[in-house]
């Protein structure tokens, strides 16, 4: 059974869908919240950079340079968590350079 998500995170899945589908030459159909970028997708790590700086540009994030305790995303889900935690739009508590 598939988990419930957000409507802010169906929003985000939306457009992310035919950006990961573009980039790694997969059917969308393939890209859903539980598929790995590597596993499932063949994501590899400079595919993965990339991804990043298309939804680092899509939804300007404010990503800090080195948070220690973010992991680099393994699914779609988690990709979608960080977007939703580091977006303008979406995350409830903004990130604020020199905290």
């Amino acid at each position: 059974m598939a988990k419930q998500i957000s409507k802010e995170q169906q929003e985000i899945l939306s457009q992310i869908v035919p950006i990961i589908a573009e980039k790694l030459y997969v059917d969308p159909t393939r890209v859903k919240m539980e598929a790995s970028l590597s596993n499932d997708l063949g994501a590899d790590s400079l595919d993965r950079v990339e991804l990043m700086l298309k939804f680092d540009e899509k939804f300007n994030l404010c990503i800090p340079d080195y948070d220690p305790q973010q992991e680099e995303p393994q699914t779609i889900g988690e990709v979608v968590m960080l977007i939703e935690q580091y977006s303008e739009k979406y995350s409830k508590t903004p990130y604020q350079y020199g905290r």
